[in-house]
């Protein structure tokens, strides 16, 4: 079983596992066994494992990968509106509109406050020894208007 088929069924694993950690304690307290207390920590503890495997299973979502695209590093996200990433001297100009589309599509709908998102490649152009100047050879805006 790979480590995708048990992070899908690990929500149905702890769940089935409470369900049946209840109709013990049920037992145990209709019986009024002395380890009635222990087995209720146990049966709340399963549910909410099961809750919380099903939670992280709906946030988690793979990256989108498009044919062309180039590793960007981000340098620069105010959080809002703006987002920045460095692209190495080398960075082919073919690339630039793939990546661009791929950090689009990667960029999650309720991660943004604002309506409006710009992405900027940019690249150092070096100047002079010590001096570099920032220039952008890409940038894409994206919407997350409501509809």
């Amino acid at each position: 079983m790979s480590f995708f088929e048990l992070l899908e069924n690990t929500p149905k694993i702890f769940g089935l596992l409470g369900i049946v950690l209840f109709l013990g304690t049920l037992i145990a307290f209709i019986f009024n066994f002395g380890f009635k207390f222990r087995i209720t920590g146990a049966t709340i503890f399963s549910l909410l494992l099961s809750l919380s495997s099903w939670a992280f299973i709906q946030s988690y979502i793979e990256n989108i990968k498009i044919d062309g695209a180039k590793y960007v590093p981000i340098v620069y996200d105010n959080g809002f509106d703006l987002i920045v990433t460095k692209a190495d001297n080398e960075f082919p100009a073919e690339a630039i509109e793939p990546t661009l589309k791929q950090l689009s599509e990667n960029l999650k709908r309720g991660s943004r406050s604002g309506s409006k998102v710009k992405i900027i490649i940019r690249k150092l152009e070096k100047i002079s020894n010590d001096v570099s100047k920032p220039v952008i050879i890409g940038e894409i805006e994206k919407s997350f208007a409501m509809n």
